[in-house]
């Protein structure tokens, strides 16, 4: 059963479609590299389409009706979009469920150091990465820092042309027999990726009284003096001060801009597409449905949350309460007020976990059974069943909801294709899918096929981006 190849497929009207979408997605992925980013960006877009803060409603005690469009945030990290339905919520939803984090090197909190003249902050990997591939490139900092008086101050560094960047150092091959030697897990070590900051130490002051015609004692040099003029640049810029960091969230990531790959320039390689992919084609899905003047039958709902690359854990979490509490504000709005009525929307709902999916690599051809695996170039993947080995941690989608997502995405021309996360016993992943499943409702693992997953670049396709737009679209509107 080998899928058709969607480039050959698609008219020239469709390609110009995907190339507008890949660049508006070029640009999503590469001025938002954090969750706080994309929420920030997400809001904007989504209340630019209509959608109004669900907070307002709840204080101002106004009803929902259908066509109806509400927004609603958790710390700054997570959001959901919901676009309300003619049918009772109780009867279910049409959910997409994407996550805006991404593997990278987040700040400690009491980070920064001088050692032999250099300045360097230590991190702690956040994720699953392979701790070589982020040494030796040039890196940025994003993130907040969050200061006593109430004030909070974002933090770009690096992005800008005009930017200096940052990097995390390597040992040359000359004297690194013994490193290579090591395992690759080995190689370079969690506490070896400390941030390379700076290296001009600061001037020495001058005792006061100098140059009054009182003899003035010698300069005193700083303790520290890489590391002190670190931390007068960070005031001049932010107004931050060294115990500020106690309170911040920094995170290091790839400098620069998403491109395209290939001379055929068919490919998109950037920081952050697992799972950034599936989140901007799901919120752009979600907002093709404010362009249509047709309410929709059923509501359309679009969560975009944190922390699934460690465990979907915390208040940004998935398996917070902030879905379900959100859910129950939103159909107590509606007249569908009662814990027995959200229970009953939540069994009946059907959800799609978009989250990429592991690209064949002929490179590594090995580790995959290409029978079952996800291609470059030949649509949107459908993994019935993620886990590791024995499907542990999976959720799998039963072969009726398989059936229905089916019929939705061949009667809407959509491209697709199934796959595992390689072969049965080379490893695995999970997704959020375990976690709404427990409500009742079906679920099923989609995205995009990606290569070099989790790497500091990773690589999508240009028409996968395009058909999993198309079949997140067709799932809200004819699920």
């Amino acid at each position: 059963m080998e899928r058709k190849v969607a480039w050959n497929e698609r008219s020239q009207e469709d390609l110009a479609a995907m190339e507008q979408l890949a660049e508006e997605y070029r640009w999503f992925i590469s001025e938002n590299k954090t969750e706080r980013e994309c929420t920030q960006a997400a809001i904007a877009l989504a209340e630019a389409a209509g959608y109004k803060p669900l907070s307002r409603a709840i204080a101002e005690e106004l009803p929902l009706q259908p066509g109806d469009k509400v927004w609603a945030q958790a710390k700054g990290k997570a959001l959901i979009l919901v676009h309300v339905g003619r049918a009772p919520m109780a009867q279910g939803l049409n959910i997409l469920g994407a996550h805006i984090d991404s593997p990278r090197l987040d700040i400690k909190q009491n980070p920064l150091y001088e050692a032999q003249g250099l300045a360097l902050l230590d991190t702690h990997y956040y994720g699953g990465i392979k701790n070589y591939q982020w040494v030796a490139l040039p890196l940025a900092l994003h993130g907040v820092v969050a200061k006593t008086d109430g004030t909070v101050v974002d933090v770009v560094i690096g992005e800008d042309e005009t930017d200096p960047v940052f990097c995390v150092t390597d040992l040359l091959p000359h004297l690194g027999r013994a490193q290579l030697a090591k395992t690759g897990d080995k190689v370079v070590e969690g506490e070896d990726l400390d941030l390379l900051v700076g290296s001009f130490p600061a001037q020495a002051e001058a005792a006061e009284g100098e140059g009054e015609g009182v003899e003035a004692d010698k300069p005193e040099a700083p303790k520290d003096p890489v590391k002190a003029r670190f931390l007068q640049l960070l005031e001049e810029k932010y107004g931050i001060g060294e115990e500020d960091f106690l309170s911040a969230e920094l995170e290091v990531v790839p400098a620069g801009p998403a491109r395209e790959l290939g001379l055929d320039r068919s490919m998109i390689i950037g920081y952050g597409q697992d799972d950034r992919v599936c989140a901007f084609t799901s919120l752009k899905a979600q907002l093709a449905l404010a362009a249509s003047p047709v309410v929709p039958d059923t509501t359309a709902v679009c969560v975009l949350v944190d922390k699934e690359e460690i465990g979907s854990v915390g208040a940004t979490g998935m398996t917070s309460r902030f879905f379900e509490n959100t859910m129950a504000e939103i159909m107590e709005l509606a007249g569908e007020s009662g814990m027995l009525l959200l229970r009953r929307g939540l069994e009946a709902s059907r959800m799609l976990s978009s989250d990429v999916s592991a690209g064949f690599d002929p490179a590594y051809a090995s580790v995959f059974e290409a029978k079952n695996s996800a291609y470059l170039g030949r649509g949107l993947v459908f993994n019935k069943y993620t886990g590791a080995r024995g499907k542990s941690g999976s959720n799998d989608a039963s072969a009726e909801y398989v059936a229905r997502v089916r019929r939705v995405m061949d009667d809407a021309g959509v491209f697709f294709q199934t796959a595992e996360l390689g072969k049965v016993d080379a490893g695995g992943g999970g997704t959020i899918a375990y976690i709404p499943a427990e409500y009742g409702m079906d679920v099923i693992d989609s995205g995009v096929a990606v290569l070099s997953m989790h790497a500091p670049w990773e690589v999508t396709s240009k028409i996968d981006v395009y058909e999993a737009y198309r079949g997140y679209e067709a799932f809200l509107r004819h699920m």
